[in-house]
């Protein structure tokens, strides 16, 4: 299998909450807690680890609550990179409701010292080689500016590498002018930056190819239980997901895209890697943690995966 490295800016400590109806004001009873070492790149390399894949992880990391992050990668088998800066890891809570609802709290993460970050690139100038792809996701921290995150895939990218993007915002508009080989956006993060709504399937489309159009290879596009998008090189297909029972959205996006890519390295065709990670983050929202392809049902989740072409509907395989 290959060698990933995932990159991780603003890790966290994932609190997800199940409970019945959230009653704001009010003392609310859990039905279960789980806390977890998180992070969106985090999450991606917990899949691809669990693929087969020889996977590093690096980013910038608290240092005085790092244990629970060094017993997950010791776990995982993953190879723990990460730059030590001072203080603690942010905590993320998400409260699920049994109707559905989810209310995200996200801490805004340290403070990053300007040693971190050049220790950072320097690390990632000795990752690097031997590499077959690198994954950037997740969030920046208060004072990691996006233009440096643009520095960061610019670096990598001269490595000759395939650099992959999952963030949002301003981070997403600045890592785009670096030209990443693929980004993974939900629908809402396209529309940002679009600048416009994107209310139909047909305007995601045209959005996807503009960006193909503008240099990213591979533009994989979520829009919940509704669709998969992924436009590649001017082409796209898209998929339905099985309906499933939705016990937790966390790591969902993050298990889409490490599908993607597994299927992708795995040098698969574009209709069976875009079935299997639709159904892999399908199989993921049923329970709290990454989508599991050892699943009992995955292959049945896979065969109810629907991929077909969005120009003319016609399905395929």
């Amino acid at each position: 299998m290959a060698r990933v490295l995932t990159l991780t800016l603003n890790p966290a400590l994932d609190l997800a909450i199940r409970l019945g109806t959230l009653q704001p004001g009010e003392v609310n009873r859990a039905e279960s807690t789980r806390l977890d070492a998180g992070g969106k790149g985090i999450n991606v390399a917990r899949v691809l680890t669990g693929l087969g894949h020889d996977v590093t992880v690096s980013g910038l990391l608290g240092a005085d609550n790092e244990a629970p992050f060094v017993r997950a990668f010791a776990e995982l088998g993953l190879r723990d990179a990460f730059i030590r800066v001072p203080g603690e890891t942010r905590i993320n809570a998400k409260l699920s409701e049994a109707g559905g609802r989810v209310t995200d709290l996200n801490g805004p993460g340290l403070r990053i010292p300007e040693h971190a970050l050049e220790a950072l690139k320097a690390r990632l100038g000795t990752l690097a080689p031997g590499q077959e792809a690198v994954v950037i996701a997740g969030s920046l921290p208060p004072n990691i500016s996006p233009a440096q995150l643009a520095g960061l895939i610019t670096a990598i990218r001269e490595h000759g590498l395939p650099v992959w993007l999952d963030t949002s915002g301003p981070a997403l508009t600045s890592g785009l002018a670096a030209r990443p080989t693929g980004i993974k956006p939900n629908e809402t993060e396209l529309e940002g930056w679009a600048g416009r709504p994107l209310e139909t399937a047909e305007a995601r489309l045209q959005a996807a190819l503009r960006l193909n159009a503008e240099g990213i290879e591979d533009v994989l596009v979520s829009a919940g239980a509704g669709s998969v998008l992924w436009a590649q090189r001017g082409t796209a297909l898209e998929a339905v997901p099985p309906r499933v029972t939705v016990l937790s959205t966390v790591g969902a996006g993050d298990t889409l895209l490490a599908g993607a890519l597994h299927g992708l390295l795995s040098g698969w065709p574009r209709e069976r890697t875009l079935r299997f990670a639709t159904a892999l983050a399908a199989e993921c929202v049923r329970h709290v943690g990454v989508g599991d392809p050892k699943a009992v049902d995955f292959e049945a989740l896979q065969h109810q995966t629907v991929v077909r072409n969005p120009s003319t509907g016609e399905t395929l395989g």
